[in-house]
């Protein structure tokens, strides 16, 4: 095996450019609304550079999107424990882990090819559709991307009851903001505080063995709202969505909550 096939690979090892004719805002449909959010930031102060737009969509745009998420053009991963989507680049699509027995967990039994089912499997993920073009210049019109520079990538998380996602901060290949849109029920988030700038990821291992100041902070992202992350929130502060959380502060049935990134243009920077 030459020393390149064994070189470990990184995030951006994953992800492709986008191409040369993508889409910008001259060519939206036009019956997609352009008129930004009227909305103004909300500092949250507990969090250096977290800011929360209230109502960013209104009810028929929330709708709109969720018609589009729910539609034949979309398809969930069901690998974990909630359901999620991707747009731009490609994912890793985990296999089901198996017990010191052998036996895969949620019921199914090994299959007799162990080995090869075991192996993660690197999936190309649809493009970033047109539906959400309108909501990606809504942005850039607040000013929370450059002009000119939509975010590449997307990825969908829906949570219903108790479901919930381990405290991390999203790959240090991705710069920020990371942002992330709030749909249906409202949704709380805690936010750890780190010692310093931690990257790890929740499957390694290293997200929980970041070392943290022992603050946290619990956010209450409404129905509709951008929850947006910079500065210290994005790289100094883990986010995650908890049981405890979500019993004490809402009564979540069914919560859709959509983040957007973009890699640095650099990707060095983001190592």
């Amino acid at each position: 095996m030459s020393l390149e096939a064994r070189k470990r690979k990184l995030l951006t090892d994953f992800f492709l450019p986008a191409p040369k004719g993508a889409r910008n805002a001259a060519e939206m449909p036009s019956y997609l609304t352009t008129n930004p959010s009227e909305s103004a930031a909300v500092s949250e102060q507990g969090v250096p550079g977290l800011s929360l737009y209230p109502d960013f969509v209104n009810k028929d745009e929330e709708i709109n999107i969720l018609r589009f998420l729910k539609s034949e053009q979309c398809t969930w991963r069901t690998d974990l424990s909630r359901k999620t989507m991707h747009f731009g680049g490609e994912y890793c699509l985990m296999p089901p882990r198996l017990s010191s027995t052998g036996v895969q967990k949620k019921g199914h039994t090994c299959t007799a090819d162990a080995t090869s089912a075991s192996k993660p499997q690197i999936i190309q993920a649809p493009p970033m559709p047109q539906e959400f073009d309108w909501l990606l210049q809504r942005m850039t019109d607040k000013g929370l991307f450059p002009k000119g520079s939509w975010p590449q990538y997307c990825i969908v998380n829906h949570y219903t009851g108790n479901l919930g996602i381990s405290a991390h901060t999203e790959n240090f290949s991705f710069a920020q903001p990371v942002v992330g849109l709030s749909l249906l029920d409202s949704c709380a988030m805690r936010f750890h505080e780190l010692v310093a700038p931690d990257g790890g990821s929740v499957r390694s291992g290293k997200a929980q063995k970041a070392q943290r100041t022992g603050r946290h902070v619990d956010v209450i992202l409404p129905s509709r709202s951008l929850v947006v992350m910079n500065d210290d929130a994005r790289w100094k502060w883990q986010h995650e969505i908890v049981e405890g959380v979500i019993a004490r502060f809402t009564s979540l049935v069914e919560n859709i909550h959509t983040e957007f990134y973009d890699l640095f243009k650099n990707t060095a920077q983001g190592q």
